[in-house]
């Protein structure tokens, strides 16, 4: 099949009297959101065709910003600017694809809307009903001559804003956190499970999108977040209901450990080079984008079954209930610290039964317990502020050790699918060795941390 990409120029400066339609250039903001589709245009071989664009500077400038980022592709040397592109007719559009070789399979077109817009909707009914400024679609056409599209002949493969591609630029238009300086703990937690229900289904795009990590991490905090505070309120006050979607959150966000894994694994390969010939690191770096996009794969289509939509749908209207508001009003700065007293014990307990044999999984429990401990002490972040703050070098050890723990992990895995290499295997046993090196002087680490009871005496002293 033919793959046709239309992309929509970047944020554009407007037009004055002093300057024509056809001059405008790109704003700071467009400058970054065609940046930010450098990876997407990429990952979708939108590139790897013939690019097409428009005569108009913002067009121009467009694939300027694009190819800045990738220059081992010289798109600007590659690139076709065709003034017949500066249009705003869709017809005009419909006779330039017309016109194309019938040699050509994939092309790349940077122009303007409506035409663009009109165009897509014309090829394909299920197109979106608007392409923002920066945004690209994807239509697959039947393999017949470019003479020959026909009206509702293409398919719908994907379309992606500039937001969904990059989560710096989701930030901006995110949902606003709510300003709860002197909120009391029961309208705290009220606006808290809320904000962070409106984030999830927020993140969701740029999750399935799968370009910037950053969305997925943000996705799973606050999935974490609302379980943990979720489970701070019952742990403190039983609430009927609560349990059952709570191990609904716990699954969703379980759902998402190992590509997460996987995402922190490969940017730790371009931070810190690995002790691997580069064939062998090669073949690791395919090897874990396989398995990435095989677990990316899995939790599109759970995002996408109408189960998830029906649990979070449920979520927000258990947390929006009179029930659960009548629940809170029980709940008391004082049952509060209880049970996190009784948490804080729980951990010291942990940490006091952790020996040079003890498995792994002790010290991942105690991570756990130290997370759940500081969402607990954010439900009063000015009361325990102090606190917070000696908690941060303790979760952020236990959060690297687990990652070596994980790496190792990915690594023996890898080594084992290395069939009839035994030179790639000793370089894989020799890598998790020296791993393994790192994880002892931090698990000696942890075992030196002082008891939390300590810590959060001390904290009350400020």
């Amino acid at each position: 099949m033919r793959q046709l990409f239309l992309m929509r120029h970047a944020k554009a400066k407007r037009g004055d009297k002093e300057m024509a339609d056809h001059d405008r250039p790109l704003r700071k903001r467009g400058r970054r959101q065609a940046a930010a589709m450098a990876d997407a245009l990429s990952r979708c071989k939108a590139l790897e065709g013939e690019i097409h664009v428009s005569g108009a500077v913002r067009t121009r400038q467009t694939l300027d910003e694009i190819a800045r980022r990738l220059p081992e592709l010289s798109l600007i040397e590659r690139a076709f600017f065709d003034e017949a592109l500066y249009t705003f007719e869709a017809e005009a559009l419909l006779a330039w694809l017309h016109g194309l070789p019938e040699a050509t399979d994939r092309v790349l077109m940077i122009g303007h809307n409506p035409a663009l817009l009109e165009l897509a909707r014309w090829l394909c009914p299920e197109a979106p009903s608007e392409l923002p400024i920066g945004s690209l679609l994807h239509l697959s056409l039947p393999d017949a001559p470019w003479q020959a599209l026909e009206h509702h002949a293409a398919e719908n493969v994907f379309s992606l804003t500039p937001e969904q591609a990059n989560h710096a630029l989701f930030k901006r238009a995110a949902p606003e956190a709510p300003k709860l300086g002197k909120a009391g703990l029961k309208r705290r937690i009220r606006e808290r499970l809320a904000y962070q229900y409106r984030m999830v289904r927020a993140l969701e795009p740029g999750v399935i999108a799968g370009i910037d990590p950053e969305f997925l991490h943000q996705y799973r905090v606050n999935l974490r977040r609302s379980r943990a505070i979720g489970e701070s309120v019952r742990a403190a006050n039983r609430v009927p209901g609560l349990k059952k979607r709570l191990k609904h959150l716990k699954r969703r966000a379980q759902a998402t450990s190992d590509l997460r894994d996987l995402d922190v694994f490969l940017e730790s390969l371009s931070e810190a080079p690995p002790p691997l010939i580069s064939r062998s690191l090669h073949a690791l770096e395919r090897w874990l984008l396989t398995r990435r996009d095989e677990e990316h794969a899995a939790l599109c289509q759970q995002l996408s079954d109408p189960g998830y939509v029906e649990e979070m749908q449920d979520w927000h209207g258990f947390i929006s209930s009179k029930g659960f508001h009548k629940a809170l009003r029980k709940l008391s700065s004082k049952r509060i610290e209880t049970v996190l007293a009784e948490r804080i014990a729980s951990h010291d307990q942990g940490l006091a039964s952790l020996s040079a044999d003890s498995f792994d999984k002790a010290f991942h429990e105690l991570r756990k317990i130290v997370k759940r401990i500081r969402y607990l002490a954010e439900l009063e972040p000015r009361r325990q502020k102090p606190f917070l703050k000696g908690l941060k070098h303790r979760q952020r050890l236990l959060g690297n050790l687990q990652d070596l723990c994980t790496r190792q992990a990915w690594i023996e895995a890898f080594a084992t699918s290395s069939h009839n290499a035994p030179r790639r295997q000793q370089e894989c046993d020799d890598w998790r060795s020296a791993l393994e090196g790192q994880k002892q002087v931090m698990r000696e680490e942890v075992m030196t941390l002082s008891p939390l009871t300590d810590v959060y005496r001390e904290s009350l002293k400020h």
